[in-house]
């Protein structure tokens, strides 16, 4: 049973039903937990949600330190969050995006952005999960126009998104799969994931760059999907460099900047390379590529997980825990994931 609403006077003035959420009073300062009014779906095409869970993903946090390029401005307290799992009014279990803050008790969610969860499928895991299927599902998908047989390989793997990246390239047919990263630990474990070979960027630049010109000359690198931009980036585009013969076609997509924002690029490398050079990310994808994320991407991955194909790491907190664990570091390749 859906708890009844509560009522009263809340920290945003006024009589009116009230809500627990994580709320940010100022950019950039630490979410509180908090009353605010309850949401309500003023349209046809809107919905109630009755939260369970929710991801904190880098994309949360930059947005709510003003950091991400789709912050916005930022005038009224704000709750945080942007995507979750819960219940709607008539007991349907949904992952959706919502139309205002994800992290907490209530949101309101479109009609056309959420997915039905498949049996088997834990609050926690699916929350978690369609984030990351975007950040690689799209770009190998939509940018990279991924095909059997294709060579890949996926730059910061380590990390939660890119161990995704590493089962979803699997899934969609690469012949090889090479992950990078600096966690040996995570490394290995990337090799029972589904990747074929492993590279440290914990080396000298030198070495690195001679190890991905063997594998590229091995197997020509047919798609690069990069999590960690910065120095990482030059190196693998200066290992891409030709040398005036017939060079093979290798689509690069940027999707994340863990490690810096900007780049040194060499007019060489891209006069001497067959490169497509694109990135993956909110405002590059079309709205056809957002419907179809809905409507095909996220109910086929989220079956993957539901039947044990497609695997996460999460680590869960309570809502009234947010504001004391929102800094809380997690193991590497790990989600922390807010339930209400």
């Amino acid at each position: 049973m859906l708890s009844p609403p509560r009522s009263g006077r809340n920290n945003f003035g006024g009589q009116t039903e009230i809500m627990k959420a994580a709320v940010i009073y100022q950019r950039g300062e630490m979410p509180r937990y908090a009353d605010v009014p309850d949401p309500v779906a003023a349209h046809d095409d809107e919905l109630l949600l009755f939260v369970k869970a929710s991801a904190i993903k880098h994309f949360d946090k930059g947005r709510a330190k003003a950091t991400h390029y789709s912050s916005g401005s930022m005038e009224n307290a704000r709750v945080i969050g942007s995507d979750g799992v819960g219940l709607l009014e008539d007991g349907t279990r949904v992952y959706a995006l919502g139309l205002g803050g994800m992290v907490a008790e209530k949101a309101v969610i479109a009609k056309n952005r959420m997915v039905i969860l498949p049996a088997g499928i834990d609050d926690a895991t699916a929350a978690a999960l369609p984030n990351a299927i975007a950040g690689a599902a799209m770009g190998l998908r939509f940018r990279a126009g991924i095909q059997p047989g294709d060579t890949v390989l996926i730059n910061g793997a380590t990390g939660f998104t890119g161990r995704v990246a590493v089962q979803i390239a699997r899934h969609y047919g690469a012949k090889r799969i090479i992950a990078t990263g600096r966690d040996p630990g995570s490394l290995q474990k990337l090799l029972a994931m589904g990747a074929d070979e492993i590279i440290s960027v914990d080396q000298e630049d030198e070495d690195f760059v001679a190890q991905v010109k063997k594998i590229h000359g091995d197997s020509p690198l047919d798609i690069i999907i990069d999590y960690l931009w910065g120095h990482p980036a030059e190196l693998l585009l200066a290992a891409l460099k030709g040398d005036g013969s017939f060079t093979h076609r290798t689509r690069f997509v940027s999707v994340g900047s863990v490690l810096g924002d900007r780049i040194g690029l060499s007019a060489e490398v891209l006069r001497s390379t067959n490169l497509q050079l694109t990135g993956s990310g909110l405002g590059s994808w079309t709205r056809s590529d957002m419907d179809k994320l809905f409507s095909d991407v996220l109910p086929g991955m989220l079956q993957l997980a539901a039947d044990g194909k497609l695997t996460a790491d999460t680590t869960t907190i309570r809502l009234e825990d947010i504001g004391s664990l929102w800094e809380r570091t997690v193991a590497n390749g790990q989600r922390l994931v807010v339930v209400m």
